[in-house]
């Protein structure tokens, strides 16, 4: 909480309408204060950076950039995001009720996982917010049973969170290089290669676009979005 008393909130998500809804429950807690909303996976660090924030609301599925339309990388961003800023505090908020995502954010270290079908814990998102904020997790209640009642019996489930990280930011940059991709992890170029063969072998595929196109149909990485003809 910052020295105001006040628990500073950034909203990443790349639909207005939803941006706003998020803004006009928040803004019934005096305690809460929304100091950036933001459309693009690229204004997140900078504007942390800026900003000091205790909670992040993150949207799975953002554009990387008005140039990039792909999905940012978010099983790397956070704990990415996390190392830099150890204080803060991540509530991702999705439309995807995918396990192995669900499973993946969480051991990125996000503090919890709410669906946007969720209409009664939306209703609540300032207390939920209060408690992301000290420390602690919210599930939707689908979200936490699929969480609970992880277990391997998908050949996607088996893969690290580290092999998971890689081929999101494969996902992310299909056109960089590995030795670009590496650097983003801040390990070797072997050592990312040594990734992805590993999570080629568990998926039972033998290139990058197979690997990225089966982890997306097994979500556990963001999925390909669909098309939405409303946004609400």
């Amino acid at each position: 909480m910052q020295p105001s008393g006040k628990i500073n909130v950034i909203i990443l998500d790349d639909h207005q309408s939803i941006v706003d809804g998020y803004v006009l429950r928040l803004s019934s807690s005096p305690k809460i204060e929304v100091v950036a909303t933001l459309g693009y996976g690229e204004e997140l660090e900078p504007a942390l950076e800026k900003i000091p924030t205790d909670v992040l609301i993150l949207d799975v599925s953002v554009p990387i950039s008005a140039d990039n339309p792909t999905n940012y990388p978010i099983l790397h961003t956070i704990p990415q995001l996390l190392q830099l800023h150890p204080g803060l505090n991540i509530l991702v908020i999705s439309m995807f009720a995918e396990r192995g995502l669900i499973r993946g954010v969480m051991e990125a270290g996000a503090n919890g996982y709410i669906l946007k079908d969720d209409r009664a814990t939306l209703i609540e998102l300032a207390n939920v917010v209060q408690t992301i904020a000290s420390g602690g997790i919210h599930f939707s209640q689908k979200a936490h049973q699929l969480f609970l009642n992880y277990q391997l019996t998908q050949t996607g489930d088996a893969l690290s969170s580290r092999q998971l990280e890689a081929l999101s930011l494969c996902a992310a940059y299909p056109d960089k290089l590995t030795a670009e991709l590496s650097n983003e992890m801040s390990i070797s170029n072997s050592t990312f290669r040594n990734l992805l063969s590993g999570a080629y072998i568990k998926l039972n595929v033998s290139t990058r676009a197979a690997a990225i196109l089966k982890a997306q149909s097994l979500g556990i990485i963001t999925p390909i979005s669909p098309t939405w003809s409303t946004v609400g």
